[in-house]
């Protein structure tokens, strides 16, 4: 299936108009591919910015929660401080009306027992208490005198006691009122301080989580925005590549439609080999068709007559298994 010699005319001419043509149909093709390839920089562009974006987002993620955990952690310490200073004013408040009551029942026995003095002094002044003369004279003997005289000494200090007794109970029980009170003045003010803290701290808790949400809301929006973005530029990429592609092939369909095709093998092969010519011959070596194959390599493959006589469609079933066993290096222009 050799030739006798070279078509180089017909393949100049065939590269030609393989030429020709692809210029046009890529002059066509160019500005939709163009656009295609400008929308993909662009895309890729707003891709690194929306990457960055993300990166920073990220980045600033981890202290903002770092911020609101240690917020959060430090709010609770205060609402268990608070919590138990709350308990200790009660305690107290419960102490301070114990105490007050105590206060008011030692008063009473305080105005009972001036009371009690009073009506005794009264009784004395107007003389219905036992005098010590009324005792002497009164007693039988030296002992009943001594009786009588130490049972009026009692009641005499007895009437002392109880009124200097009441009177320190009574001190006792307000220092103790004062006490409490002050303490649980301190306490309430300790509270709200707390509170004050625990507020402020509240808000600042709010806050960080606010920013923390940001941020990761901030982070998924990037993060959509770019995948999406990813996708439009894998679907472009795709389109310029295909309308690429579609050129090339729209190009090469052409020229074989014009030169006689479409052939089984590359057209330039075929314009060197025949210039296309389903019935070309060659005299010295007997190749013929359009492949220009060897009269024993066409009955090798199954042909019947002359390769020259043969329809289109059974050289280009013969030229396609050849191409299939040997590739290019079956013809001479391969």
């Amino acid at each position: 299936m050799k030739k006798a010699g070279p078509r180089a005319r017909s393949a100049i001419l065939a590269c030609a108009a393989l030429a020709c043509l692809l210029l046009s149909i890529g002059t066509a093709r160019a500005t939709s591919v163009d656009r295609l390839q400008a929308k993909v920089a662009a895309a890729r562009e707003e891709a690194d910015s929306l990457r960055t974006e993300l990166q920073d987002a990220q980045v600033e993620i981890g202290p903002a929660e770092e911020r609101a955990a240690a917020a959060g952690e430090r709010e609770r310490g205060l609402s268990a401080l608070l919590a138990s200073g709350e308990e200790r004013a009660a305690r107290l408040a419960t102490k301070v009306t114990v105490t007050r009551r105590h206060l008011a029942v030692e008063e009473r026995r305080l105005r009972r027992a001036r009371r009690v003095l009073s009506e005794r002094l009264v009784a004395i002044y107007e003389g219905g208490a036992p005098s010590t003369a009324n005792l002497i004279l009164a007693s039988s003997d030296l002992e009943e005198l001594a009786t009588r005289t130490e049972y009026l000494d009692r009641i005499q200090r007895s009437d002392a006691d109880l009124a200097d007794r009441v009177a320190e109970v009574r001190r006792s029980v307000a220092r103790e009122l004062r006490r409490v009170a002050a303490l649980k003045a301190r306490v309430d003010a300790c509270d709200q301080r707390l509170a004050a803290a625990r507020s402020e701290i509240t808000s600042v808790r709010a806050e960080a989580e606010a920013a923390a949400a940001r941020l990761r809301s901030v982070a998924a929006e990037r993060g959509a925005s770019l995948a999406a973005l990813r996708s439009k530029i894998g679907s472009w990429v795709a389109d310029v590549e295909a309308a690429e592609a579609a050129s090339r092939a729209e190009a090469e369909g052409a020229v074989e439609r014009w030169l006689g095709g479409p052939f089984s093998i590359p057209t330039y092969i075929v314009m060197c080999e025949s210039g296309g010519n389903y019935g070309a011959v060659n005299p010295s070596s007997g190749a013929g068709g359009a492949y220009q194959i060897l009269p024993s390599t066409w009955q090798l493959y199954g042909g019947q007559g002359a390769p020259r006589d043969a329809p289109k469609a059974e050289q280009d079933r013969i030229a396609a298994e050849i191409w299939a066993d040997s590739g290019s290096s079956a013809w001479v222009c391969g």
